[in-house]
């Protein structure tokens, strides 16, 4: 069996399949990072609550993030640096979100983090993030053998997921 496709139709199909979508319909296979940008220094998140530790968690989680979710790398150093992410902890707070009916006792409480968040090119001196609030939260239960550290490790995680997709272009 014998298809004919007149030369003009096949020329227009040729064309589109050359074309790719990116052209036709806005899609587009590039990095939604900075192209420019190869590398950034991590610094310490300050911790403005009277809870310690969790500002490692969020500096943990965000250089974990950062390594895996984007093309840049972790350097130590801000002089072999293109880039600086500096963060302050401004809020951590922790809410009862179920109490039993009979006794008033917590069954459920929520831990929520809030940050401000600078990213800065070391090579312009733009911001590219200049300071931002983000905020994450996560909750438990004791009664399932959860704590605060358990919450706050899962917030940290979600607030350095959500600094990862603000560095993100906009488009």
């Amino acid at each position: 069996m014998c298809f004919y496709v007149p030369l003009p139709g096949a020329l227009v199909l040729l064309a589109l399949a050359l074309s790719g979508c990116a052209v036709l319909s806005g899609y587009s296979n590039e990095s939604l990072f900075p192209r420019e940008l190869d590398s950034i220094c991590l610094e310490m998140f300050d911790n403005q609550s009277f809870r310690r530790g969790v500002e490692s968690e969020i500096s943990d989680a965000l250089s974990k993030h950062i390594e895996v979710d984007t093309p840049y790398k972790i350097v130590s150093s801000p002089d072999h640096a293109d880039t600086v992410i500096s963060g302050q902890i401004v809020s951590i707070a922790e809410l009862s979100l179920t109490t039993e009916r009979e006794t008033g006792r917590i069954l459920e409480k929520e831990v929520e983090l809030q940050a401000i968040v600078n990213w800065k090119n070391l090579k312009t001196g733009e911001l590219l993030i200049d300071n931002e609030l983000v905020s994450a939260s996560a909750s438990y239960s004791e009664y399932q053998q959860q704590n605060f550290k358990y919450a706050s490790s899962l917030a940290a995680n979600t607030l350095a997921r959500k600094i990862v997709e603000m560095m993100e272009r906009k488009w």
